[in-house]
């Protein structure tokens, strides 16, 4: 069930009211790099099984952005590599949120001393992006930029409403989405207290340092994966971590859908199916750039909840 969005925080006596955060419903979409834009395709489109609801121009006929989408809220969008495409080659863009009213949204930021990437300052007004939805972006502690997302009524994502979702796709839902994280405690400040995500729950792959916290958005089930790490990872390292993951109710019918499928040239193998320290059955394919997209059941596989651990994050 959705909580309700925070309470407007006290003040005194004729001062304005701190402005109250609107609802925060669940992911949008994550933004990736992509060095060949038909490859790239081929995986998401041909292997997982999506379609292509639009495409937006470059003013010199080029593609800027196309829009893989996994169901009537939800999408992944492939940039083609460009000048703005970061210098450590990594293929996180951006990840987006989807809230109910993005002008709240932004003057409740701008209160809390949120900033735009780069340290900029946020617009005074949630601006209307090329597809017709209200959209600005924000900057994380790692520097991930975070985007918050309207849908409007005559914007692209309601107009193609019931459209695009043919039964070849893999999956009905993006759960999450995974970034890096070096310093947890200032991610927490970010996601946890000025934002409001709940932590859920705390995982360590050796026991002995914590490997992932996972928050879920304020009024939905969807959630964010802090991946954390010591130090700086590699470029094979960052594909690997930075990830979307799409949810299935049987990673064995998944796994089996995609074996009997063309992988695109250029592509890992699709991992085998195991099961993770969160108790849950996952597989891993990864497109032609090395991102990895994990395939992840809901549940754990005996129903039970995965217990938290109590390990120390990375120094």
């Amino acid at each position: 069930m959705a909580s309700a969005a925070l309470l407007p925080a006290p003040c005194p006596a004729g001062d304005t009211p701190a402005p109250r955060r609107p609802l925060i419903t669940g992911l949008s979409h994550v933004a990736l790099w992509v060095a060949n834009l038909d490859r790239s395709r081929a995986f998401y489109k041909g292997y997982l099984g999506f379609d292509e609801p639009y495409t937006l121009p470059t003013k010199d006929g080029g593609v800027l952005l196309a829009c893989i989408k996994i169901n009537d809220r939800q999408s992944l969008e492939l940039f083609p590599i460009s000048e703005a495409t970061p210098r450590n080659g990594d293929s996180l863009y951006h990840v987006a949120f989807e809230t109910d009213n993005a002008q709240g949204m932004l003057d409740y930021l701008v209160s809390r001393g949120v900033k735009g990437p780069g340290g900029r300052p946020l617009p005074a007004t949630a601006p209307a992006g090329r597809v017709g939805n209200l959209n600005y972006f924000t900057e994380d502690p790692d520097g991930h930029i975070i985007e918050f997302v309207q849908y409007l009524p005559g914007g692209w994502t309601q107009a193609n409403k019931g459209r695009f979702l043919p039964p070849t796709r893999i999956s009905e839902r993006m759960s999450h989405a995974g970034v890096v994280v070096a310093n947890l405690e200032a991610s927490l400040r970010f996601y946890r207290d000025t934002v409001g995500f709940a932590e859920t729950w705390r995982g360590s792959s050796d026991g002995k340092t914590l490997s992932w916290v996972t928050l879920r958005v304020p009024d939905g089930t969807d959630y964010l994966e802090l991946m954390l790490v010591g130090a700086a990872p590699d470029t094979d390292r960052l594909h690997i971590l930075h990830h979307p993951c799409l949810e299935v109710p049987s990673v064995t019918a998944a796994e089996a859908v995609l074996r009997g499928r063309i992988l695109p040239e250029g592509c890992k193998p699709l991992t085998p199916a195991r099961t993770g320290i969160n108790r849950k059955r996952q597989v891993n394919a990864y497109d032609p750039d090395g991102t990895r997209v994990e395939v992840m059941e809901s549940g754990t596989v005996d129903g039970m909840p995965a217990p938290s651990s109590a390990a120390p994050p990375p120094g």
